[in-house]
């Protein structure tokens, strides 16, 4: 059991547990049930950047169930990107949604105004404060996945695709330090490397704030992804119907301070970090949802009122928390040095977002996808306090933008 306060933080194991176990996930766990936020839109096809393809994971498991289109709500179809109001979604566009016959047949339900919107959208995208290399949502190989269909588990994928995944994220583009205990290969005689291994590191000594704050970061994504295979393992299969459950020997095994020689501790404090993280940013992301003009929209005006207030009441419990990781403290030094160092931070974290293309098993691609363009979301809310603190209140804002697919992103990665 983990105790004590964590690094570059005021903040107390014990307090975050209690306030997370009491006041934050029954509420969270409520929110991501609901249609705005359980319908996600992604591209599993997109083809890996960094290196050939070597071949998806054919295990059964492995396999994401889209989204039939009659089962999307067609507020959320009709009005993907443009998730302002209602008003935006009249009712010819709700019927030729209706009609459509992909699902990512998002532009002939637009529009002029809204595809006026997309566009400022798509640029801003683009700009230097992004920090996910997002699907296009137009593409006709993006589908909707129904997210409590497609759970995050472990499915068997392993071997050396999933470790040249994790080993360039580690190697080529995380801070660290230059003396690191490579990876288990599992190209060596007699290994093989589950999707969700870990790598070990020296105790770091010199790295400024940013980059241990990175590390951890990536650290603490890992280390949720490895919780929630633990959790959610494939114990057996009789006659073809698996039985899935949590796996202590294998939780044990990754975490334990005795079989890891004390750094599966270290890992789930980077857990405990990455939620502080995302609990800053939904507590500085609140003004921009308190507006009247952002409307969480499927079509359903009883379950979007409702989303939305529980969406606002969860935004006044983060604000009660009174332990938060102060971004205001990173990269504060000289103006030249401290932009080349967000510029640095921001690019290592967008490589990550394309190396989840990489993944050869599609459920761990959607899940990793997923969790990373929340984090990439939270990131860009730190860093965005003054635009957001200038919203106007009565139209959207160009200065500061969250597509549906960031805001989706956001609530799962940090439900999650």
């Amino acid at each position: 059991q983990l105790t004590g306060v964590l690094d570059d933080c005021l903040c107390d194991i014990e307090s975050i547990d209690d306030f997370n176990t009491f006041k934050i996930f029954p509420k969270i766990q409520k929110l991501q049930e609901r249609d705005y936020f359980r319908y996600y839109k992604v591209n599993l096809k997109r083809p890996c950047p960094f290196w050939a393809d070597d071949g998806h994971c054919s295990i059964k498991d492995c396999h994401v169930e889209p989204c039939p289109e009659s089962k999307v709500p067609v507020g959320i179809k009709a009005g993907s990107s443009n998730k302002y109001s209602k008003a935006a979604n009249n009712s010819k566009e709700l019927e030729d949604c209706e009609q459509a016959n992909k699902l990512g047949a998002v532009n002939s339900t637009l529009s002029n105004q809204s595809k006026e919107a997309f566009i400022d959208w798509a640029r801003y995208d683009d700009s230097q404060d992004h920090f996910c290399e997002l699907d296009d949502e137009r593409s006709p190989d993006a589908q909707y996945v129904d997210l409590l269909l497609n759970p995050e588990r472990y499915t068997g994928y392993k071997g050396p695709s999933a470790w040249r995944v994790w080993n360039s994220i580690y190697e080529e583009n995380c801070f660290k330090p230059r003396s690191v205990y490579r990876p288990l290969n599992p190209l060596a005689p007699g290994r093989v490397v589950f999707f969700f291994f870990f790598f070990f590191f020296f105790p770091w000594t010199g790295l400024c704030l940013e980059k241990r704050v990175f590390y951890k970061l990536i650290s603490g994504l890992h280390a949720s992804i490895n919780l929630h295979l633990c959790a959610n393992y494939l114990l057996e299969e009789t006659w073809g119907k698996p039985r899935w459950g949590p796996n202590v020997k294998e939780f044990t095994r990754r975490f334990d301070p005795i079989e890891t020689k004390g750094e599966g501790p270290r890992r789930l404090k980077n857990l405990y970090f990455l939620y502080l993280i995302e609990l800053r940013a939904l507590s500085k992301v609140a003004p921009y949802f308190e507006r009247s003009v952002v409307d969480l929209y499927t079509g359903n005006g009883h379950e979007d009122a409702e989303s939305k207030a529980l969406l606002l009441d969860i935004f006044r419990d983060t604000k009660s928390f009174h332990m938060h990781f102060d971004e205001k403290s990173m990269f504060a030094g000289d103006k030249k040095g401290a932009k080349s160092l967000k510029e640095e931070f921001r690019l290592h974290f967008k490589n990550i977002s394309r190396i989840m293309d990489c993944v050869g098993c599609d459920k761990c691609r959607l899940w990793g996808k997923l969790q990373t363009q929340g984090l990439g979301t939270a990131l860009k809310i730190l860093f965005s306090e003054k635009e957001i603190q200038s919203l106007p209140e009565n139209s959207p804002s160009k200065g500061f933008q969250l597509t549906r697919q960031e805001i989706v992103a956001l609530v799962n990665a940090f439900g999650r």
